[in-house]
């Protein structure tokens, strides 16, 4: 899977697009088919099949022969041949260090079985790897996690190994003593055999994050290379947190570890803190940090068979970005709660804090509210206004790690640090010149708020005139104008360009999907933001971008203990198998088809009605069937005032304002109304949007230094 899955899904037509290396270069032979004795001698990269974006100076190789016995191999013109390990498959693997930063050929030779070689591209496990400069200043957080105090802006600390384990009522515990067999020692089971339920938990830096590992442990075979113990069934879930912010700091959290659901059956379990969106709001950089710690985590524990993402909220706009723009990373997705990217997500939450500030002062009923909003509840506005709107001010959300003193401030620290959560583009976007801020593809110039509502009849003329002529927009800052927000071209130009704007056109085509939604459009509290439309907005852009999305498998569920356990068991189980489907298909179909082909016939589309029951129906948009009744789906502001479900206009283009459109007869009053609020004419769906385009490819690189 892991071979197979980091190839690239398209080649890239950008100058910033690093050309994709061959995994190994096989000279005057083949590379041998699974199962079959290979004819000459191959070398590939294990640990990281892009040998251009090796980290942390070394890597992991196989080496297949007819005879591996008899095969030398060097590095640098220095022999390393007593590294590498039999297999019980015939090939050897060999833990190969010592690497300088930069390039370094590696060569394998056989008597009469030719030559292989592979150049390494060896970087600093401080990284950056591919996501470019990085930001400053950055504070450190190691502490959070038990690592002693580190320096900036490396934020580096030495590794950290502890133990837990799992207690038969459930809960874990520290053990200082992994030989130690506690009374309450709980039982896993992996591949049908049971094991201790002792977890070696590793705690370090790399890519300026703390990341941690977990996996059951053995007294008898600490994790190695070269052999795998009895505790790991040879497949890791990465886990990715939510949220979204400007960066700036390491983070205090990572997407967790410690989980039973993963452990207990043998799953290793990785995720660093730049892999949580409220850390670090670029899946750019998410993908640069996951790429690293999964490469440090094949070096210790040996091949992955396949890797799974997991988490919700901003961990699915993660997973859903890195899987398309930086295909192979994670070979299999389980998006929970999802969004689709957080440029797409900004433009309703910025609405809302509009629509918000308008309804304050304006007479609309709640009802009215609603029909403006698109929502499922109106109460999904005001939770994105007080969860979320903040991310758009120049410091309204800077995390407590930075200091006050360092933050901008117009008259007194015009270049301190800025929070808007564009930050975390500026590689991509660029800034503006003449502001300083990251350019922001943010618009909502000719759209027309409550347009559906005013076709239904839900509000009247004189409040559909009188509320885009007042709604506004926002200045760079983030500050509440009376101008509407106008997009800065190159900053559109480069959202499509680099799929920063997620198209489902890149590496998505040929993933697993099972897009675990649960409902939560009548929550509160706040979590009523991951409303279900956005599940379906990921799907139309499938079906537009590739003329299908047979790979992505919506599952809903409600927010209950017993039905979220129950989905998420079933959804882990599913994707395990699909994977593993793929894993042991020969067929030369290309990867999008075996994706679908290799579908576990019982996974489809559905939701849960209880916990132990799961209706299996075609989910669609708009709603219908059995779960259509159980689990309606709405919109949001943009698809109320017209937009397509596939939400790909950041902004529209414009056609002139034509009252004989409406099926309304609009008074001069509120005629003059309109015109002040669209001077230029109002969106037209129809069309593309401004800078619209297909991107440039996957594994786009923004440069290491």
């Amino acid at each position: 899977m892991t071979n197979r899955a980091w190839r690239s899904t398209a080649m890239p037509a950008a100058l910033a697009v690093l050309a994709v290396l061959a995994a190994s270069i096989l000279l005057g032979s083949t590379a041998p088919s699974a199962g079959a004795a290979p004819a000459r001698v191959g070398l590939t990269t294990v640990s990281n099949p892009r040998p251009d974006l090796v980290s942390g100076g070394q890597v992991l190789l196989r080496v297949t022969a007819p005879d591996p016995r008899g095969v030398r191999v060097s590095a640098g013109g220095h022999d390393v041949t007593a590294v590498f390990r039999a297999q019980a498959d015939g090939s050897r693997l060999g833990l190969v260090g010592g690497l300088p930063e930069g390039p370094t050929d590696i060569t394998a030779t056989a008597g009469r079985g030719g030559r292989a070689s592979v150049r390494v591209v060896n970087h600093p496990v401080t990284g950056p790897v591919f996501s470019g400069r990085r930001q400053q200043p950055f504070y450190c957080e190691t502490t959070a996690y038990g690592l002693p105090p580190a320096t900036m802006p490396l934020c580096s600390a030495p590794t950290q190994v502890t133990y837990r384990y799992r207690t038969k009522a459930g809960a874990f515990q520290p053990l200082a003593d992994p030989a130690s067999r506690p009374a309450d020692l709980a039982t896993a089971t992996v591949g049908g055999h049971p094991v201790p339920y002792v977890v070696r938990v590793e705690r370090g830096t790399i890519d300026r994050a703390v990341y941690e590992i977990a996996a059951l442990a053995s007294e008898a075979t600490p994790p190695s290379p070269y052999t795998r113990g009895p505790g790991w069934n040879g497949k890791l879930v990465y886990t990715f947190g939510g949220g979204c912010n400007a960066g700036y700091h390491q983070g205090a959290t990572t997407g967790g570890v410690l989980d039973d659901l993963f452990l207990a059956q043998g799953f290793a379990v990785a995720s660093s803190s730049l892999n949580v969106l409220d850390n670090n709001c670029s899946p750019i950089i998410s993908a640069e940090a996951a790429m690293m710690v999964k490469e440090h985590f094949g070096e210790t524990y040996g091949p992955v068979t396949h890797t799974i993402g997991w988490g919700g909220s901003g961990g699915a706009i993660q997973q859903y970005d890195i899987a398309e723009a930086y295909p192979g990373i994670v070979d299999g997705i389980v998006p929970g709660v999802s969004f689709p990217d957080p440029e797409t997500t900004f433009g309703p939450v910025t609405d809302c804090r509009l629509l918000n500030r308008y309804f304050d002062h304006a007479s609309f009923t709640d009802a009215q509210k609603l029909a403006v909003g698109g929502w499922n509840s109106y109460d999904t506005c005001v939770s994105w206004q007080r969860t979320f709107a903040d991310r758009a001010t120049a410091t309204g959300s800077c995390n407590a790690a930075i200091p006050v003193a360092v933050r901008w401030d117009p008259v007194t620290n015009p270049d301190g640090v800025r929070c808007n959560s564009d930050e975390q583009f500026a590689n991509q976007l660029g800034r503006d010149p003449g502001t300083g801020f990251v350019r922001s593809p943010l618009d909502n110039v000719g759209v027309q708020y409550g347009l559906g509502a005013l076709r239904a009849g839900e509000i009247t003329p004189a409040q559909f005139a009188h509320l885009n002529a007042s709604v506004g927009g926002l200045d760079h800052t983030g500050r509440p104008v009376p101008q509407r927000t106008a997009a800065d071209p190159k900053a559109l130009e480069a959202v499509y360009r680099d799929d920063i704007y997620n198209s489902a056109s890149l590496g998505l085509r040929s993933t697993p999907i099972i897009d675990q939604r649960t409902d939560l459009d009548f929550a509160g509290t706040g979590n009523d933001i991951h409303t279900s439309d956005w599940s379906y907005v990921l799907r139309r852009r499938l079906l537009d971008a590739n003329g299908t999305a047979a790979n992505q498998v919506i599952i809903e569920n409600q927010p209950s203990a017993d039905q979220q356990a129950a989905a998420g068991a079933y959804e882990l189980d599913a994707m395990d198998r699909w994977l593993d489907a793929i894993d042991r298909d020969g067929s030369p179909r290309p990867a999008a088809a075996k994706v679908i082909a290799d579908r576990p016939a019982d996974l489809a589309d559905g939701c849960y009605l209880s916990a132990t029951q799961r209706v299996r129906e075609k989910l669609t948009y708009p709603s219908g069937g059995r779960c259509g009744a159980a689990y309606p789906v709405a919109g949001n502001t943009r698809t109320a005032a017209g937009e397509g479900l596939a939400m790909n206009t950041l902004k529209c283009r414009l056609e002139p304002l034509d009252f004989r459109a409406y099926p309304v007869r609009f008074t001069r009053a509120e005629q003059a109304e309109l015109r002040s609020a669209f001077p230029s004419g109002v969106c037209d769906y129809r069309r593309p949007g401004l800078g619209e385009r297909r991107p440039a490819g996957p594994w786009l690189n923004y440069g290491s230094r």
